[in-house]
This record gives structure tokens, sequence and C-alpha cells, in this order.
């Protein structure tokens, strides 16, 4: 059995559990964060709940200020093509971060245990 297709929480490969921490940003990456002990799909997890809940707080803020509220189109484009390429890249079977957030969902999977 290959390293990609081995079986975690519900029967799911974890490439697929890594996968769907996304799905729904932060929900499925508590979610899974809190369920599976695979350090694969926890660091997915952590950086599901860091990224796209910092795009939350990010787009709540611009939608609050007049001149800014523009920008929100433009981010909701980022965040969903960023969306499609953690998906697919946990599907792959990679572990990679997104630059400079990544970092501190690594800091998170160090500090909660």
């Amino acid at each position: 059995m290959d390293e990609k297709t081995k079986t975690v929480v519900g029967g799911l490969a974890k490439s697929t559990a890594g996968a769907l921490a996304y799905v729904l940003g932060p929900i499925t990456g508590v979610l899974f964060y809190v369920i599976e002990k695979d350090p694969f799909v926890r660091f997915h997890a952590a950086q599901s709940v860091v990224v796209f809940g910092l795009l939350f707080v990010l787009q709540w803020a611009l939608t609050m200020t007049i001149v800014l509220v523009s920008l929100v189109p433009l981010l909701s484009i980022i965040a969903f093509v960023l969306w499609l390429v953690l998906i697919y890249k946990a599907w792959m079977g990679e572990e990679w971060e997104v630059p400079v957030l990544g970092a501190y969902a690594r800091k998170l999977l160090k500090k909660v245990k």
C-alpha cells in the first residue's frame, strides 16, 4: 500500500482526507484537525483553518470600508483559485505550504497536539 492511499478515519485515503479538510474552509479544517491523528491530514486541516480563516476576516474587513469594498471580488477570485490549488495538492499527496501562512499552520500543529 503506497503512502498516499493509506487509510485514516472513516476508511478514507489520507490524500482524500487532506483534500476534504479544505472543502468548507475552516469548518472542515477544525473537524479534521480534531478527529484525525495523521500528521499529513492534520497539517492540511491546520492550513485550512489559518488560510481561510484569515481570508474570511480580510474579506469582512474590506466590506466594512467604502473605499476598499471594490477589492472584494478580486479577493474572492484569488481565494477560489487558492482553494482549488490546495485541494488538488492535498489530493495528490503533497504537503504544499501556502507561503507565510503555511508556517503559521506548522506552528499551530506544534502548539496543539
